[in-house]
């Protein structure tokens, strides 16, 4: 089995005194997918926040420990942490601009790169987004103007740039098309090869599809963690069971 990419131990998450996760102890494997899933306000989203430091802009506080390769994240600067471990919202968020000054800027800003080196860091992550064949001879028009699911792949080869170790996604295909969404789900599976996923979905069918291992919250807690076919199968919970098959969320 492979090695923890991320260890979370005793991890709780206090929103105003209102407690959002409760105790969280897992890992996430170097380049598996993980599936969370779980109800409306179960902590899911919370958990991302929370191994990226975006907890910090909400003014909320955490207990407990996460580590990134063996190093607490707390210990990192926190610039460093969010280039190493991405996350990718449900809403795409382009910046204004080309095509290509949505990859680049990112990487010209925190690397420096020349402008040859930069065109093949767009090239590549483009490619890797299965992104470049939609978009190579529209890289100076506005990111304002592909689609809905162009727009969220463009999100992910944004990240890419960055070269992240992580990437996290919220709910990377709400509101898309059944196509949108497979290719997203395809891009997952085949970057998986390098990289390490967290995907929140409300969709169980899709973290069936795609994810190794899946998690089940429920009211900010972990419920269960297992491969996805036994969570799918032959829960260990009755609660995961009845989410699975639609009788509550």
């Amino acid at each position: 089995m492979n090695e923890p990419k991320i260890v979370i131990d005793d991890l709780s998450l206090y929103y105003n005194g209102c407690q959002a996760l409760n105790d969280i102890t897992m890992d996430v494997l170097h380049n598996e997918i993980l599936g969370v899933i779980g109800p409306a306000n179960s902590g899911k989203s919370s958990l991302l926040r929370a191994i990226n430091r975006l907890f910090e802009i909400d003014h909320a506080r955490i207990s407990g420990s996460i580590f990134l390769d063996g190093t607490d994240i707390m210990r990192l600067k926190v610039n460093d942490l969010r280039r190493r471990v991405g996350l990718i919202f449900a809403t795409p968020v382009v910046l204004p601009g080309t095509i290509y000054k949505n990859l680049s800027y990112g990487p010209r800003l925190h690397k420096g790169y020349s402008a040859r080196h930069m065109d093949e860091v767009v090239n590549r992550a483009l490619k890797a987004a299965n992104l470049w064949d939609e978009v190579k001879d529209r890289l100076r028009e506005s990111a304002s103007t592909l689609s809905g699911g162009q727009q969220q792949r463009l999100c992910i080869a944004r990240t890419l740039a960055m070269d992240p170790e992580v990437i996290m996604m919220d709910e990377p295909c709400s509101g898309l098309d059944p196509i949108s969404t497979a290719k997203i789900e395809a891009t997952m599976l085949e970057l998986k090869k390098e990289y390490t996923f967290i995907l929140v979905t409300n969709n169980t069918k899709q973290a069936a599809r795609v994810a190794d291992r899946t998690a089940f919250f429920l009211s900010g807690e972990l419920i269960e963690l297992g491969t996805t076919k036994k969570i799918y199968t032959n829960p260990s919970d009755p609660r995961t069971d009845q989410y699975i098959r639609g009788k509550f969320g």
